[in-house]
């Protein structure tokens, strides 16, 4: 199973970036999850998004300015980051759950994939 997160780089403050995760068919019928990792500090939930695409959640800290989306044609979830922060900084990583809604339950995403850094510098 190969989950693969791309995109990050180094943005400045204020900035967009879009990350796509090619999640290949172990998305099929199954929520996608984006998590975070700073430095230092312990890996959170961003958010998740249902198998149709219909539903999704988002933390405090993102919500109004990160849009998670599929292409369930490409196995591809993005993750879109607008007004970006410093404290954004982090590993970003992408999962799959098993089962179609989103959830922040841990114990629930069966796959993950490697992060990409995005760095955000003030």
């Amino acid at each position: 199973v190969q989950l693969q997160a791309f995109g990050g780089g180094l943005v400045q403050a204020g900035g967009f970036l879009r990350l796509p995760c090619a999640t290949g068919r172990t998305s099929s019928n199954n929520a996608v999850g984006w998590f975070r990792q700073a430095p230092g500090k312990e890996r959170e939930v961003v958010g998740s998004i249902s198998w149709t695409g219909g539903r999704t959640y988002y933390s405090d800290s993102v919500k109004d300015r990160f849009t998670i989306d599929r292409d369930r044609t490409k196995n591809t979830v993005y993750l879109q980051m607008s007004s970006l922060k410093p404290e954004d900084t982090g590993i970003y990583y992408c999962a799959v759950a098993l089962g179609p809604q989103p959830t922040t339950d841990w114990s629930r995403y069966r796959y993950w994939g490697q992060g990409t850094l995005v760095t955000v510098s003030s």
